[in-house]
């Protein structure tokens, strides 16, 4: 077992509250629970020797592994193959009846020798509260109980499992064609008991093809006909399993505390639902079809807009959120947490909720208008709290912020920020008419040209022939500008949008890979480097399309699939030598990825017509 695999080095399962991550090696490295943001029960992936993990793997040394999907699910599939025999390990949980939140939560993993003899070994080491509470272990005739403090996990087997100190262990050998089943149920000490594990292999394959189902129906609501199925249809997959189904909110990420550097401090804790990433996320659901799931979070901005409001609070939305709507994200740093690789500090919590970004206004209400085919934008009293936001916005933009990359050095006037600013205006003017609702038009028009007049001018660099990152900040570029041809504020072939892409390409792109900008040139507050994003390789691909550059777009899109891990997920970054890096994996560059894809498609077939 490696102490740290690599980050791409994992699959990911989930039941729409929480997930969990597996390595190729059958190592549960990090499971939170009973939500994607509370505390970990495995947590080996920021601390091997204190973060707790759950393994089923043969004893061979020389296995050779691979990691697949079942087609169109999350039941992760492991296998391992050496020359006695070929095992598997099948990773799932249940979401049927998800939207309903529950501590209870139980990972489901099917053992099985495919051909030979295959003798697997199994060790539950669980360490509660990100390894920082002790717990006792009662052995059962079903398995082992582990009792913490403030939760309790109960793990059944169809083989004996032994004690070793505080944790258990286990082996087991299975010749061709004989199965074993494991299940690790957390649920609070108070709770009843799990039901009995399944016994017989109809049982448990029952269990099994109920979850497979599930996900396979699903999916079929995918309304997707383009040129990279596989892809969109993961990425999809992928975007459902990080949102929080009792509440339709997604979270950016499964982890926290993953490096955007190896031994750098850019390690944050993104399972909390961002206005921005959620706001974005709605045209791309809706393209592909799932309009429940953008009615939920529609459903759950309006909300979050009305608690604001009603609380009185100074800004009409806060960037981020807890999947509840708790707006309280109080960061701490886990001293007895060594890191991913050493990658120390290991941030819980994101002080950046309390930051100032201006931009998220603008998605906002992009979303909101481009979801308006569901119809919530014709709700008064929701209508009424949006007009609200954007009358106190009217007075609001003009002023510096910590911009979309939650930078820390200090605020600035970020272009990016006014132009979603006025992006925010744009979008609120069309459903203020199309809604026939009560706006204060000519307030919210003077603002959005005002912003565009102002950005035309301070934002625009002409020495460079490009838009910068924010005003007086000539030879600084950002990829965030990739998005402004998306959101009508200059026309994809605009010659000073080409002339930006021409600049972007010879500052920010690296064999098609894209650098959010250049710390170096841009300091903003913290130490070290960090990989490309693959968000916004994702925007390029977008805006390389918009703009008729076909040839470059599909390459890069075609070049970026390399870039997967086993099972098609993505992290945050890409670091110098192809490594994934940064949380995993990342609900941002999954969607961006679909939306990448369906505008490619669009114009590869306008091309051909």
């Amino acid at each position: 077992m490696d102490r740290y695999p690599p980050i791409a080095d994992h699959g990911l399962v989930g039941d729409l509250q929480t997930a969990a991550l597996v390595t190729s090696q059958g190592v549960i490295d990090w499971f939170a629970a009973p939500r994607f943001d509370s505390p970990s029960l495995f947590a080996a992936l920021l601390d091997h020797d204190k973060g707790g993990y759950f393994r089923i793997a043969p004893d061979a040394a020389d296995d050779s592994r691979k990691q697949l999907y079942y087609p169109d699910t999350a039941v992760l599939v492991t296998r391992f193959m050496s020359p006695d025999g070929v095992g598997e390990v099948l990773d799932c949980m249940d979401p049927t009846g998800s939207e309903t939140a529950t501590d209870r939560h139980t990972l489901i993993r099917g053992i099985r020798a495919v051909r030979g003899s295959v003798r697997f070994s199994l060790e539950c080491r669980p360490r509660f509260d990100y390894g920082r509470a002790t717990h006792n272990l009662d052995l059962t005739p079903d398995g082992a109980v582990f009792r913490a403090p403030e939760i309790t996990a109960h793990l059944q087997a169809t083989f004996p499992i032994e004690r070793d100190q505080h944790d258990a262990v286990a082996t087991v050998t299975l010749h061709e064609g004989e199965t074993a089943v494991v299940v690790f149920t957390v649920c609070s000490p108070a709770g009843p008991p799990p039901p009995p594990v399944p016994r017989t292999e109809a049982e448990a394959e029952e269990r099994l093809w109920q979850i497979v189902d599930f996900w396979q129906r699903w999916a079929r609501g995918s309304r997707y006909r383009g040129r990279w199925p596989d892809m969109v249809n993961r990425s999809a997959i992928t975007l459902k399993l990080l949102t929080y189904a009792p509440t339709g909110a997604p979270v950016a990420a499964a982890t926290m505390g993953l490096p955007e550097q190896v031994g750098g401090e850019r390690n944050w804790d993104y399972r909390y639902t961002w206005v921005r990433d959620g706001s974005l996320s709605i045209r791309a659901l809706l393209d592909l079809g799932f309009t429940e799931e953008a009615t939920a979070f529609t459903h759950w901005l309006r909300n979050r807009i009305l608690a604001e409001q009603e609380q009185g609070s100074k800004e009409a939305l806060k960037i981020m959120y807890r999947v509840d709507g708790e707006p309280i994200l109080t960061e701490e740093i886990l001293e007895h947490l060594e890191g991913y690789r050493g990658s120390y500090p290991v941030r819980l919590g994101n002080a950046a909720a309390d930051q100032l970004q201006l931009d998220i206004y603008g998605e906002a209400l992009y979303g909101l208008s481009e979801g308006r085919e569901i119809g919530l934008q014709a709700d008064y009293r929701g209508w009424k709290a949006v007009a609200d936001g954007l009358d106190w916005l009217a007075d609001s933009w003009d002023r510096p912020d910590e911009g979309i990359w939650e930078t820390r050095g200090g605020r600035q006037d970020f272009t990016y920020s006014r132009v979603m600013c006025w992006a925010a205006f744009d979008r609120g003017l069309a459903m203020a008419d199309e809604l026939r609702r009560p706006a204060d038009t000519e307030r919210w028009t003077k603002a959005r040209d005002a912003i565009l007049e102002q950005v035309m001018t301070r934002g625009w660099s002409e020495t460079d022939k490009a838009f910068v990152q924010h005003y007086g900040a000539d030879a600084v570029l950002d990829a965030s500008l990739l998005l402004m041809p998306r959101v009508g504020f200059v026309a994809p072939r605009d010659p000073t949008w080409l002339s930006t892409l021409d600049a972007m390409d010879k500052t920010l792109v690296s064999d098609s890979l894209v650098y959010r900008y250049d710390p170096a040139a841009s300091p903003d507050g913290l130490r070290g480097s960090e990989g490309t994003f693959s968000l916004c390789t994702f925007l390029y691909v977008d805006a390389l399309a918009r703009a008729g550059r076909l040839r470059q777009a599909r390459y890069t899109f075609e070049k970026m699939h390399t870039y997967a891990n086993q099972v098609g997920l993505f992290a945050e970054e890409i670091g110098p030598s192809g490594e994934q890096l940064g949380n995993f994996p990342q609900a941002f560059t999954h969607l961006s990825l679909i939306t990448a894809a369906t505008a490619l498609d669009e114009a590869l077939d306008h091309m051909d017509k």
